[in-house]
């Protein structure tokens, strides 16, 4: 019976310290990986996303709004935002909005389609972002503190790999 096969699979599953579901022992290598890579992710991106709102009552989307902003050091078109940050473009604007409103961003609206809006931190936003985001890169340094700068280097090359063959992949199936 397939409730009975699905109920003893259930029963086989195992989870990690954090409560994550790990990964069957039949399962491939490479699932097990990504169960891990992304259980990781999740743990990382949940314990970051819980310590901005304590620390700072910011969001992540705010704050993931902002740090892009800061990177490019410059006037952004919304459109560009939004593929950046993979939200969809009514969370942007409001983002947009309420920034604006405490003076951290200003935008031109000298478009009608809100998408083309050229929009950047101001002053006061520069100087508020330098402030939060020296927390949340310590946090995850805290997180990689078991490895060391060979590690995470070789780790990150192999992620760089990946996300290429994944590109790769994906332009071959288009």
């Amino acid at each position: 019976d397939e409730n009975e096969a699905m109920t003893d699979k259930n029963a086989q599953a195992r989870t990690w310290g954090d409560g994550a579901v790990a990964p069957a022992a039949g399962d491939s290598d490479v699932l097990q990986l990504w169960m891990r890579l992304l259980a990781s992710t999740t743990q990382i991106e949940n314990e970051v996303r819980k310590r901005l709102v304590d620390r700072f009552g910011i969001s992540l989307a705010r704050f993931d709004y902002l740090s892009q902003l800061s990177r490019v050091n410059a006037a952004m078109r919304m459109v560009d935002l939004s593929r950046l940050m993979r939200i969809v473009g009514g969370n942007l604007t409001q983002i947009t909005e309420e920034l604006e409103k405490e003076g951290w961003v200003k935008h031109d609206n000298s478009h009608e389609n809100y998408l083309l809006w050229n929009v950047r931190l101001t002053p006061a936003g520069r100087a508020g972002f330098d402030e939060i985001a020296v927390e949340p890169e310590r946090w995850i340094r805290e997180r990689f503190a078991g490895f060391d700068s060979d590690a995470v280097h070789d780790l990150s090359a192999k992620l760089v790999d990946l996300r290429a063959h994944g590109r790769a992949a994906h332009r071959a199936t288009d």
